[in-house]
């Protein structure tokens, strides 16, 4: 186990190099400058803030040095927010993503399960159909429509909730509803499949013909075995969510990531952008190493297999 860990750490750390590496070259693309007053400025002074911020350095030298930086978990200076490192604009703005996201992820989980199996169980019944429309009309309708929807209604036709900015908790529970739409539909479309499948199989009729009740075969064998790839699909959608959505934040003016990633990529913020990249990446890979060890939990025999292949 240890052996494996390692060789995972191993490969997290090689795909964030080379993730660094191409998002480092790439916004040296970019036209324009950082410089969001740089046509007030004279040739001098623009030659002094490109020393002040390295940029006057051969690209090479710039990479080596973002690289050490980097190693040291600095993710350098923003240039829009003067005096400001990276680091604190990404954690000022990571706050109010995660938390709606979070929310967002969990409900739509436990919501999406719920109307998945009862599918399922229910199959070809009103309450299969009502599953199945509910999980197409949350895949083909953007999560901003909902968005807008809630927000008119529920915020301000009928008042039961703020409609807008962030003043408290109140202000999270809307974003939370409209992120969570196409959740419900993911989880409930991937498990009401699964399950259809794996109620076929064999060892299912088996498990029935030897007298395990009924709830039993469902949650030892055939949910259990359905949440697999369902696992697999929550991983990259957790991050996406938690890391913000930017319709949902602009609709609902939530001060989150997503919006202080398209602004840095207006201005031309390099280090704002490469840090963002860089934090996304990272959460990325570290669900994927999540997923993975979630495997093992629910079908130990992946992780035998794994130990032979070895």
């Amino acid at each position: 186990m240890g052996a494996y860990l390692l060789k995972r750490v191993g490969y997290m750390l090689v795909t964030l190099f080379i993730i660094a590496t191409a998002t480092f070259f790439l916004m040296k693309t970019l036209p324009g400058t950082p410089f969001t007053n740089a046509d007030r400025l004279n040739e001098q002074q623009l030659e002094n803030m490109k020393a002040k911020y390295g940029l006057d350095q051969p690209v090479a030298i710039q990479y080596v040095r973002y690289l050490a930086n980097l190693v040291q978990g600095d993710l350098g200076m923003s240039f829009k927010f003067m005096g400001r490192s990276v680091n604190e604009v990404i954690f000022e703005r990571i706050g109010p993503s995660a938390l709606i996201g979070f929310q967002a992820l969990i409900v739509g989980t436990f919501v999406g399960l719920g109307l998945g199996v009862v599918s399922a169980l229910r199959h070809n019944s009103i309450w299969d159909y009502t599953s199945v429309t509910l999980a197409v009309l949350g895949m083909s309708i953007p999560s901003f429509v909902f968005a807008a929807l809630l927000q008119y209604y529920l915020g301000l036709k009928w008042g039961l909730l703020p409609p807008a900015l962030w003043k408290g908790y109140e202000y999270t529970i809307l974003p939370t509803l409209a992120l969570s739409v196409t959740v419900i539909a993911t989880v409930a479309r991937f498990i009401r499949t699964e399950m259809l499948d794996v109620i076929s199989q064999d060892y299912v009729m088996t498990a029935r013909a030897k007298g395990l009740s009924e709830t039993g075969v469902i949650v030892k064998h055939v949910l259990r075995n359905a949440l697999i790839p369902v696992v697999t699909m929550l991983g990259p959608l957790a991050v996406n969510i938690m890391t913000g959505t930017l319709v949902i934040e602009k609709i609902f003016s939530v001060p989150g990531l997503g919006e202080q990633f398209t602004l840095s990529i207006v201005v031309n913020d390099y280090s704002v952008i490469m840090g963002i990249t860089l934090f996304y990446s990272l959460l990325f890979i570290l669900m994927v190493f999540v997923v993975d060890i979630l495997y093992g939990l629910l079908d130990p025999r992946i992780s035998v297999r794994g130990a032979k292949a070895k």
